[in-house]
């Protein structure tokens, strides 16, 4: 048995489709008076779908993301990034 580290990459322009269906998302599940943060974090801790709101196809749109990927990218930008 293999115990290495997997290595993930994120392609640049993945990233910005990434962040622009989180954010229609985020506004979907806000729209429809959800706590979107909330749902979000239900949805990638149990990858259950009913956590997302079906209006604006946001549950359509989220199931398409890579959740390791979008993990990933979420604790990159939470660190790395300025504000």
């Amino acid at each position: 048995m293999m115990d290495n580290t997997i290595k993930f990459t994120v392609p640049g322009d993945d990233k910005q489709d990434m962040r622009r269906i989180l954010r229609t998302v985020f506004d979907a599940l806000n729209e429809k008076g959800y706590n979107p943060i909330n749902q979000i974090v239900g949805y990638l801790l149990s990858e259950d779908p009913t956590y997302i709101t079906n209006y604006n196809n946001a549950r359509s749109m989220i199931v398409k993301l890579d959740r390791d990927e979008l993990l990933q990218e979420l604790v990159r930008c939470y660190l790395f990034d300025k504000k």
